[in-house]
């Protein structure tokens, strides 16, 4: 998520439904903020909210629940090291979406974490491809995106 976006949600922007975050305590499992792309530690205030992570709203615009810390905290650094917001589940669901913005059809799949990297970046080779979103496979939540390299 860009800094931008985390910032206004942390400051109070309603989120993609009109709604103000919800502030909650973590519990320390399962609330990876999409910011950072680290669980959001134990006790730390975090927001739920609603988020769409497309610039527009469109039929393909997917909308779902997210955690992200409820103080400033630092974007994720772009390395080749797998974020640990992709270690807290077995499987992930991946798809490829067009520079409309739109899923482009026969990318998506649910794969182990292990294989993310490889299958995205054999996804991006797809021409059609623009980047690539990974989302709990389990519940549908977004996670972040991944582009070329």
């Amino acid at each position: 998520m860009p800094t931008n976006t985390a910032r206004a949600y942390q400051s109070g922007k309603p989120d993609a439904y009109g709604h103000v975050p919800e502030r909650q305590i973590s519990d320390g499992e399962g609330a990876p903020c999409r910011h950072c792309l680290k669980d959001i530690p134990k006790g730390a205030e975090m927001l739920v909210l609603a988020h769409c992570p497309f610039p527009e709203k469109q039929p393909y615009a997917e909308t779902g629940p997210i955690f992200l810390c409820a103080d400033a905290c630092a974007a994720h650094a772009d390395t080749d090291q797998s974020p640990a917001v992709l270690g807290t589940s077995p499987t992930y669901l991946i798809k490829g979406y067009s520079d409309d913005h739109r899923i482009v059809y026969g990318t998506g799949e649910i794969v182990p974490q292990k294989d993310i990297a490889e299958r995205a970046q054999g996804i991006l080779a797809d021409t059609r491809v623009q980047y690539v979103h990974a989302r709990s496979a389990r519940n549908n939540c977004y996670l972040l995106r991944i582009e070329a390299s």
